[in-house]
């Protein structure tokens, strides 16, 4: 029984730290994107 606890536990952490970094990754993503635009309106003004 303790060895099924234990299972179910280290599943959730793991599944909640995919879950994380997937959201960390399109954070960065929408950071990059917005880096991106600026620096074509900069370009574009140029």
């Amino acid at each position: 029984m303790k060895k099924v606890i234990i299972a179910s536990l280290a599943a959730m952490f793991v599944l909640t730290g995919c879950n994380t970094f997937k959201g960390l990754g399109q954070d960065v993503s929408s950071a990059g994107n917005a880096v991106t635009g600026s620096a074509q309106d900069v370009q574009d003004k140029i």
